[in-house]
């Protein structure tokens, strides 16, 4: 039997990965490990997870996900705190789809001790 590695392209499970994440279970530790996960929420379709973690200062009121979107991979090119011991972080990251990628440099935060995503800028 062939265990799938988690879509955000770390090795273990989705179960064991972000799927801990996306479930409430567990918090990400970081701000590449929040990035990766909302990068696999936008996989699976998970407008929850992305609302949930996005800063209440910037969420939007929705997130209209389209199902016709085949996500490919992650890379992460670059991370800046982020980290345990930071209270912001940026993760600059290619996402590839069927058909293109994705550049950006994305900024995150801690509120009430958990990360989450503020905003982000596109890169060429």
């Amino acid at each position: 039997m062939t265990t799938l590695s988690c879509p955000c392209g770390l090795p273990e499970t989705y179960e064991a990965c972000c799927g801990r994440f996306h479930t409430g279970a567990a918090a990400a530790p970081t701000a590449e490990r929040l990035m990766r996960s909302r990068y696999c929420a936008f996989v699976r379709l998970d407008a929850g997870y992305l609302l949930r973690t996005w800063h209440p200062r910037t969420r939007p009121e929705r997130v209209d996900l389209d199902p016709g979107m085949r996500w490919t991979g992650l890379e992460i090119l670059e991370t800046a705190g982020g980290s345990a011991f930071h209270s912001t972080g940026t993760v600059t990251f290619r996402a590839s789809y069927r058909g293109g990628s994705l550049h950006e440099r994305s900024r995150f935060e801690r509120v009430d001790g958990a990360w989450v995503y503020v905003d982000g800028e596109f890169l060429s």
